[in-house]
C-alpha cells in the first residue's frame, strides 16, 4: 500500500477504481504538523489530466501495469495505429486524448513501450529521447548579444519546436518527449 507521501512523479497507482499516474505533486504543510498533497493525476485509459489533493491517512493500491514493446505503424485522425514489432497483423488503436502531447513526436516505426493494465494495452509511453529530422527552418535572426537567440522549426512529424539559430533545415536533433525541448543536433544536412 501507498501513503499520500509515497506519490510522487511516475508513480503508478489506482485511485476510484482506474489506473492513474502522478505528473506532479507538492507537499504543503497544513497547521499541527497536518500535510496535505497537491498533486496533478493522469488517468492512464482515458487520458485525463486531474487536480486532486490527498490527506494523511489515505492509502492507495500500487498499480500492477506491465509493459509491452509495439512498434507506431501510422496515424490517421485521431487514431494512432500501433502493432507488435514481431507481428505486424496484431494492431491496436488509441486516440490522441490517450497518448496526449507526446503524440505529436511519433513517427513510422518509432518502438514504444505498451502500458498493458489487466491484460488491455491501455496507453504508450514513448522513449524520453527521440531523433526527428527538420524538415522546415526559417532563417535565424540574431538579437542581442546577451541572450542566445532561438528560433522555431517544424520536424517530420508536423511538430513546432524551438531550437538554437544555428539548426537547419535537413538536421537531425535529439527531442526530449517528456517536455517537447530541444535537446541536441545529432546530424547535419
Amino acid at each position: 500500500m501507498l501513503s499520500h507521501t509515497d506519490l510522487k512523479r511516475g508513480v503508478k497507482f489506482i485511485f476510484q477504481g482506474q489506473p492513474y499516474e502522478v505528473l506532479e505533486s507538492s507537499l504543503v504543510f497544513k497547521g499541527r504538523g497536518r500535510s496535505v498533497l497537491q498533486t496533478k493525476i493522469k488517468n492512464l485509459i482515458t487520458g485525463n489530466v486531474i487536480s486532486r489533493t490527498f490527506h494523511q491517512g489515505e492509502e492507495f493500491e500500487e498499480a500492477d501495469i506491465e509493459k509491452k514493446e509495439l512498434k507506431f505503424l501510422y496515424s490517421h485522425r485521431d487514431n494512432f495505429v500501433f502493432c507488435e514489432p514481431e507481428n505486424p497483423a496484431k494492431r491496436i488503436n488509441l486516440n490522441s486524448q490517450k497518448i496526449g502531447s507526446q503524440a505529436q513526436f511519433l513517427k513510422p516505426n518509432l518502438i514504444v513501450e505498451g502500458l498493458v493494465f489487466e491484460g488491455k494495452i491501455i496507453n504508450v509511453e514513448l522513449p524520453i529521447k527521440v531523433h526527428l529530422k527538420v524538415v522546415e527552418s526559417p532563417p535565424g535572426i540574431r538579437a542581442g548579444r546577451a541572450e542566445a537567440g532561438t528560433k522555431q522549426v517544424t520536424l517530420e512529424t508536423g511538430a513546432k519546436i524551438n531550437v538554437p539559430l544555428f539548426v537547419k533545415e535537413g538536421d537531425i536533433i535529439e527531442v526530449n518527449t517528456q517536455t517537447g525541448e530541444y535537446v541536441r543536433r545529432i546530424e547535419t544536412s
